[in-house]
């Protein structure tokens, strides 16, 4: 087995050196922790976890917990890209990540402090859940380092958010900019996301002195095709429709479009729509869809970041809100009137 002496004997550096290098230590140059990690994996070097985890007395694993109502796993396209960043950055670090949960989320004897205990979990990302929960929180406020996506708690815990602020407002700022005023807004569950874009959406659309009907703000479910077709269909029952049509997400947008196509109504041409995410598939519709793009890479990134920053200081780190930006991607869907 390739030990870390055989790749510093390689190297002619120092053991501390090569250990450094292979965890990205700022007290190395860039240029020699590319070096060092270029011939570790020539010489096939592979870390020895169990050795490490005696002599750290960490697990090197992080708990990962996804509760996905929609039941489409690791298949949700904007989650995916997430788990994606989560995996690269933790292997980058030496950390294996471990998905963990409820079997269902009706299991009220499954409690995640003890759970997460008991698999001796480093610490934990949590991606999506009833944050309201007395289990999670009691996790979120315990001695196990977490960080938390799309949920503020407090002052005292780090999470990261999509800027739900500079997409809603992009989006909607680009509907009023092609002459919409007839603008509805199907959003998703009552969450703290929902709730951060509807109120984002209203203030920009008052600010622009335009008055909206109550029937144009419709609940759905995201990620959700058959909810998006529900309310799609009331939309456009209305004596007074709407011209543009706002979806929780780039996926339930589909649902609208099915529906806009059994009408023979062209997206872009007869009315307009728009999603939020930024999924490759809706990117090969004709014509492309509005939508904002989510950075889900960078977001997975600075979760594990910011966790193993947690875990590697006992906790004893400033705890921060974090915001990563996307950008509008104009598409096709949202015609000029």
């Amino acid at each position: 087995m390739i030990t870390l002496k055989d790749v510093a004997k390689e190297c002619n550096v120092s053991f501390s050196t090569v250990s450094k290098a292979l965890k990205n230590s700022s007290e190395i140059s860039p240029e020699t922790i590319r070096q060092i990690q270029k011939k570790a994996t020539e010489m096939g070097y592979h870390p020895n976890i169990a050795a490490r985890t005696l002599r750290t007395n960490k697990a090197f694993d992080i708990g990962v917990i996804f509760e996905d109502k929609t039941g489409s796993g690791l298949q949700h396209q904007y989650f995916a890209k997430i788990i994606s960043g989560l995996q690269k950055t933790a292997q980058k670090y030496g950390y294996e990540i471990t998905f963990t949960g409820r079997t269902t989320p009706s299991d009220s004897f499954f409690d995640y402090y003890n759970h997460i205990k008991s698999r001796n979990f480093d610490g934990v990302t949590i991606l999506s859940a009833d944050f309201t929960k007395k289990d999670i929180q009691k996790l979120v406020h315990s001695e196990i380092p977490t960080v938390t996506l799309d949920y503020f708690y407090d002052r005292n815990h780090t999470y990261i958010m999509s800027d739900n602020d500079k997409g809603m407002r992009e989006l909607v700022e680009y509907a009023i900019s092609m002459g919409h005023k007839k603008i509805a807004l199907i959003h998703g569950e009552n969450t703290f996301v929902t709730k951060e874009r509807t109120n984002i959406f209203l203030e920009i659309i008052k600010d622009h002195g335009i008055s909206i009907p109550s029937e144009y703000l419709v609940e759905a479910m995201y990620h959700d095709p058959k909810a998006s077709e529900i309310a799609t269909k009331y939309l456009l029952s209305l004596d007074d429709k709407p011209t543009c049509i706002f979806y929780p997400d780039d996926y339930s947008a589909l649902g609208g479009i099915q529906v806009l196509n059994k009408l023979n109504l062209t997206p872009g041409k007869d009315i307009s729509i728009a999603g939020y995410d930024g999924i490759m598939l809706t990117s090969l519709l004709v014509p492309p869809l509005t939508t904002y793009e989510q950075d889900g890479e960078t977001i997975g990134k600075l979760m594990v970041e910011n966790l193993i920053n947690k875990i590697e200081n006992n906790n004893d780190v400033n705890c921060q809100r974090i915001l990563v930006t996307g950008h509008l991607l104009k598409g096709g869907s949202i015609a000029k009137i």
